[in-house]
Formats: structure tokens, C-alpha cells, sequence
């Protein structure tokens, strides 16, 4: 391999350096796990007002000017969030309401009779920490309490007249004394005294879908139009993790598009509103997320918001559905979903399957290499089915990978070894044409066409795995699968950083080094597997090119040490395969390995083994130039001996003339 490709390679690894650096330096650090569980915890927005003006009656899904849409933030009568003059303790704030109890094999907690929101969520298979002994992570939380975060299905009213709807004060009483699980239904009524009888049947399956289905019985004279809405309602600024390749904040496919709005823009930009016939809305957490599913194929209106009011912040998702008229002595039903639980890929793919809910896989963050980081998934995942452990699922796909892109990296291990087999040519071609650049590359063009050698070829290999090394980095870091995933000794999570660190050797120091120096021990292996791989190859003629290469597997170290463990583990283990492919080819095409040499425990011999042509190319080279020097020498010689004879025979002549002159003179003087 020759100069100007390791420039090439040094050119793209170099690139991913200052990604690296950017990710490392300008990316804020991921909280810590127990501010994670707070945000775990947050929800909660304001309920629909009672007295606020819904749509006017056939307007549709489109409010006429003033009217209220679906409930606005800052509108509830529910208790206020912690911190106003009416904040609560979780437990307090839970206890300030009958409930019906929810358990699941998924989840625990409870409905509130007060409003009948699903407020109070707990993830049985999920922990704060990777400590077993942790706490269960708490998605929702009810108003009034710290970190409010519901999910709320009712109904506005057409015009100003006072329908006695039910608001989110509104007692509704449970029928029967039973639970909620996947195999009993709880069914809640309401009944306003003027003619209205509401019914909410909440279903739940194994997993994190409620299935809510409502009913509204009118028993008046006259026919009744209503607005069936749903939302998502947050209180409080949540504690993100601040990735610039991780959405966190309000979440929605409406219209057929994808629709992702940061905290952050929420409070600063007006409300995004959209109409849509298909579709769901929500907010997300990296790992966590709560979603309303409107009835599909059915016009609805929806909105993305947030308000900032003092230290209350508080964000919202909504839709509003078209009228739904209640003739006199009719019924009328309309049903919607729920989803509050972790974003496991399968069930999440599960659900967009079994309910049709459009693109509700995306939900999960895959971002722009979906194509990538999807099937990347699904491979870890199948073999992690097969051995038990997303460590072995990440060397099994590693070896995988390296078997599909074997011919590619055969192709370019066998140009290079035969690239090291034409260093004499290259060294030869170099001493003919001496200083003249132009000529060497053509000649060496020349050189690589007759032998069939693509000097570029050696980083092939290197630009299909940077594809391959950002997906993986993207699987780990989204997917809840990974999360609190142990490998083997002191790894218990593959998608954090490894916990050791070499400055305090590795936990023989009761010391507990800054974030800056936690280098850990796969880090260490990542950056050795680095080191040798380089090597196996020929250090650079180029003194500033040697510092470089010398000094970038301690560079890598340093910036992978803050990057998933998982991700270290498949780079160490690709490093190793590809020095055993690299060894193996070079030792099949009959090329030296300098790895003795380059490590300095064996002599260089490079003198030495060259063969006897590239010597005779040197010494007629150097020949030439000594002959050549020879003739011009001979040539100024000449020049010299000539000038000299012309100046002697002028002087000559001159001297004669002046003499003739003088006798002349003598013989014209009188005596």
C-alpha cells in the first residue's frame, strides 16, 4: 500500500475522529440513572375545561373562529401541579380519588375514578437501575402530584349549551368490584341527570395497549352532537437525554407524516395543528412512550402544544373527532386506544400489525438508516433468542458480517499484499525519474494497470463498516432491548459505557475517577486490537505520518471509552477477525508480515530483501547520475579551455600587432 492511499484511509479515519470529538465533546452526557428515573416518572397535563365554548354544530372537525378545539393547557380543574399552593406528594395525590387497581403481567397500577384517566402506570419488567433491587420504573403519575403525565378520553359539546359532559372532576362509578387484567374488562358510567348516560368499557392485553370503548345513551327529547377527543398531558420540564440522534418530546403520525416536536420547541413555537383520517399522537421518552390511537379511517383534528406560565410548563397532545350525533332515545359508540409502556420493538411492530395503526413503528427512533438499523435488530435479537446474551448476539452477527463482506475484504487484502510485492517496481520507478512527480505517477499508474492492482482498494472495507459501526451504535442506544443488557464479568449493560476505569486499576483504588479519565477495560482491548491490526502493515515512509498512525489507536481509546460498551465489544472483536483475515491472505500471497519488525523486536531488513533487480535499478540509476554529472563537467571543461585559448590567441595577436607596428615606426624614422 502506498503513500497517497494511506493518506486516503488516513483521510476517512481521521473524519470519523471529529465526529467522535463532536460526540464526545459538544453532546451532552446522559443523566444519571436516577435522574432517569424522574423522567420516567413525569406526566401529567391539564384535563378539558368545563365551561370552555367546544365547536360550533356543523362545523365539522373545524372550530368556527373562538370556539375551543380539544382541551386547552392551563384549562383543567384538576388539582395543580407540585410546586403551585396545591402540590402533593405521588402518594397523596394517588389517594385523593377511588380507583380501580390494573395488574398485568406488564404492568401495575390504577384508573382514577376522577375523570377516569389512566394516571398511575407502573413497568413491572423494568428497574430505575441495573441493580435487581431497584426501584420498578413509573411511567404516569396523576395531576396534582409531582411529574403529572395521563392519558384522558371524553367528549366537548357543539354550541354553548350545557350538556353536563364529563369533565375531569366528574366522579364516574365502577361496575362491579373487580380489576383490570387482560382477561376482565372494568366497565365505568357516568350519568349527567339531563338525559345523558355515559359507559366506558377499558380493556387491556398482556403487554401496554388499553383498548377504550365509550358509549353514549341519550334518553332526552332531543338529539345531542358531541366531540369525542383524546390526549396525552405532561407537567413539568422533563429531563431529557439531550442526543442529537435520539428524539425525545411530542410525537404523532397525522396526514400520513411523521411529526416530531422537542420540548423545547414546543414552549417557543405556536401550537402545530394538522388534519388527518389516520394516525396517533403522544409524547416519548427514549425507552418509554404514551400514545392515543383515534378510530382509524374517521376525520379528526390534531394538535401539538405547550405553554410556559411561571415555573408551571406543560405539554400536550391531542386529537378532536368529527360530530357524533346522539338522536333521542339512540345510542352512539366510538372507541380509541392507549399506549403506555416500553417501546419493545416487537410489540411495538406487534400492534401497528394486529390494529393497523399507521407507521406506528416509527415510534421507535430508528433514524435516517432505518434500512440499516432495523434488520441490524433484528439479527441481534434472533441470535440473541438462540444464546441468551446480546454480548455473543453481537460477535455472532460481527462474524456474520465479515463472512457477507469477505469477498470485498479479500479483494482488498489481496491487493494490498500484492501492492507490498511491487515495492521494489514502485521503489525502482522512484529512483529512475528522481524528483520529477508527474512522471513516477504515471509510470506507477502504468504499473498498477499491467498488474491489475487498485491502489485504493485498501479502503473499501473501512467505508462499508463506518455504515455498519453507526447503526449498531444506533441499535444500542435506542433500543430497550439493550437496556440493562448484561455480557459477561463486569459488563451488566451494554448500551452504557464500560464502568471500569484504568486509573484507579480498574477498582483496586477506592477512587472514583472524573467521567474525562473512566477508561475502562474493553476500551483498552478495542485500542490494542487497533495497534497490532496497523502493525501487520509497513509503517509509513513519512515521519509525520508514523507520529499520526502511532498516536491513533490511543486517540480511539480515549474517545470509545465514553461510547456504549456493546459498541466497543463489536469493535474489538472486529479488529481481531480482520487481523486474522489480513494475516491469513498476506501469508497465502507469499508476502512478508513485518509485525516483528514494526514492533521492534525484530531488525528491519528491508535493505537487505530487496531483490537483485531493484539493486541494479539503484546502481544503474546511480550510474547515470554520475555519468551524466561526468558530461557536464567535461562539457564546462570544454567551455572553460576554450575561453581561455581565445582570450591567449587574442592576446597573441595583439601583442604581434603592436610589435609590427613598432618596427614599422622605426624604419619610417629619419636617421
Amino acid at each position: 500500500m502506498d503513500e497517497n492511499n494511506r493518506n486516503f484511509i488516513f483521510a476517512i479515519v481521521l473524519s470519523m475522529a471529529v465526529l467522535f470529538a463532536w460526540q464526545f465533546f459538544f453532546v451532552p452526557e446522559t443523566p444519571p440513572e436516577g435522574q432517569q428515573a424522574a423522567q420516567k416518572a413525569e406526566q401529567g397535563l391539564p384535563t378539558p375545561s368545563a365551561d370552555s365554548a367546544p365547536p360550533q354544530p356543523g362545523a365539522g372537525t373545524a372550530p368556527q373562529p373562538g370556539a375551543s378545539t380539544a382541551p386547552q393547557p392551563g384549562a383543567s380543574t384538576a388539582p395543580q401541579p407540585e410546586g403551585s399552593p396545591t402540590g402533593l406528594t405521588r402518594k397523596t395525590a394517588l389517594a385523593a380519588s377511588p380507583r380501580v387497581e390494573i395488574d398485568t403481567p406488564s404492568v401495575r397500577g390504577s384508573i382514577s375514578l376522577k375523570g377516569a384517566r389512566l394516571d398511575d402506570l407502573t413497568l413491572k419488567d423494568y428497574r430505575v437501575t441495573v441493580d435487581p433491587n431497584s426501584p420498578q420504573v413509573i411511567l404516569l403519575s396523576p395531576a396534582g402530584g409531582p411529574h403529572a403525565y395521563y392519558a384522558e378520553r371524553g367528549f366537548v359539546g357543539a354550541g354553548g349549551n350545557d350538556l353536563g359532559l364529563p369533565t375531569g372532576d366528574t366522579l364516574w362509578t365502577a361496575e362491579g368490584q373487580g380489576r383490570l387484567t387482560p382477561a376482565t374488562p372494568v366497565t365505568l358510567a357516568y350519568d349527567n341527570g339531563k338525559g345523558l348516560k355515559f359507559t366506558r368499557t377499558i380493556s387491556v392485553d398482556d403487554k401496554y395497549m388499553f383498548t377504550i370503548d365509550d358509549t353514549v345513551t341519550n334518553t332526552g327529547t332531543d338529539a345531542v352532537t358531541l366531540y369525542p377527543y383524546g390526549l396525552v398531558s405532561r407537567h413539568e420540564f422533563p429531563e431529557v437525554e439531550g442526543f442529537y440522534i435520539l428524539h425525545e418530546g411530542l410525537i404523532g403520525v397525522v396526514d400520513d407524516g411523521l411529526e416530531e416536536i422537542s420540548y423545547s420547541s414546543a414552549i417557543d413555537d405556536p401550537p402545530a395543528t394538522f388534519k388527518s383520517k389516520n394516525g396517533w399522537l403522544g409524547i416519548t421518552d427514549k425507552y418509554w412512550a404514551t400514545v392515543v390511537v383515534p378510530e382509524q379511517n374517521q376525520s379528526f383534528d390534531a394538535k401539538f402544544a405547550g405553554t410556559q406560565n411561571g415555573d408551571r410548563t406543560r405539554f400536550q397532545t391531542d386529537y378532536l373527532m368529527g360530530p357524533l350525533t346522539v338522536a333521542a332515545g339512540g345510542t352512539e359508540q366510538v372507541s380509541g386506544r392507549v399506549f403506555a409502556g416500553a417501546k419493545e420493538v416487537n410489540v411495538v411492530d406487534g400492534y401497528a400489525s394486529t390494529y393497523d395503526i399507521p407507521k406506528f413503528d416509527l415510534l421507535i427512533d430508528w433514524g435516517w438508516f432505518y434500512f440499516l438499523t432495523r434488520p441490524l435488530f433484528y439479527a441481534l435479537d434472533y441470535f440473541y433468542k438462540l444464546v441468551g446474551n446480546f454480548g455473543v448476539s453481537i460477535l455472532i452477527v460481527t462474524v456474520l458480517i465479515k463472512l457477507v463482506l469477505f469477498p470485498l475484504a479479500n479483494k482488498s487484502y489481496v491487493s494490498m499484499s500484492r501492492m507490498k510485492k511491487l515495492a521494489p517496481e514502485m521503489q525502482k520507478i522512484k529512483e529512475r525519474y528522481g524528483e520529477d512527480r508527474m512522471r513516477q505517477q504515471q509510470a506507477m499508474m502504468e504499473l498498477y494497470k499491467k498488474e491489475k492492482v487498485n491502489p485504493a482498494s485498501g479502503c473499501l472495507p473501512i467505508l462499508v463498516q463506518i455504515p455498519v459501526f453507526f447503526a449498531l451504535y444506533k441499535v444500542l442506544f435506542v433500543t430497550i432491548e439493550m437496556r440493562h443488557a448484561p455480557f459477561f464479568g463486569w459488563i451488566k449493560d451494554l448500551s452504557a459505557p464500560d464502568p471500569t476505569s484504568v486509573f484507579n486499576l480498574f477498582g483496586l483504588i477506592p477512587w472514583d475517577p472524573p467521567t474525562f479519565l473512566m477508561i475502562g477495560a474493553w476500551p483498552l482491548i478495542m485500542g490494542f486490537t487497533m495497534w497490532f491490526q496497523m502493525k501487520l502493515n509497513p509503517a509509513p515512509p513519512d515521519p509525520m505520518q508514523q507520529k499520526l498512525f502511532t498516536w491513533m489507536p490511543v486517540i480511539f481509546t480515549y474517545l470509545l471509552a465514553s461510547f456504549p460498551a456493546g459498541l466497543v465489544i463489536y469493535w474489538a472483536w472486529n479488529n481481531s477477525l480482520s487481523i486474522l483475515q489480513q494475516s491469513f491472505i498476506m501469508w497465502r500471497q507469499g508476502v512478508d508480515i513485518p509485525l516483528l519488525e514494526n514492533l521492534g523486536i525484530k531488525p528491519s531488513h528491508g535493505a537487505a530483501d530487496e531483490n537483485e533487480e531493484a539493486k541494479s535499478a539503484k546502481t544503474e540509476a546511480a550510474q547515470k547520475r554520475s555519468a551524466k554529472a561526468a558530461r557536464r563537467a567535461k562539457r564546462a571543461a570544454k567551455q572553460t579551455n576554450s575561453g581561455a585559448a581565445k582570450k591567449a590567441s587574442a592576446k597573441k595577436a595583439s601583442a604581434k600587432k603592436a610589435e609590427d607596428a613598432e618596427t614599422d615606426g622605426g624604419e619610417d624614422r629619419p636617421a
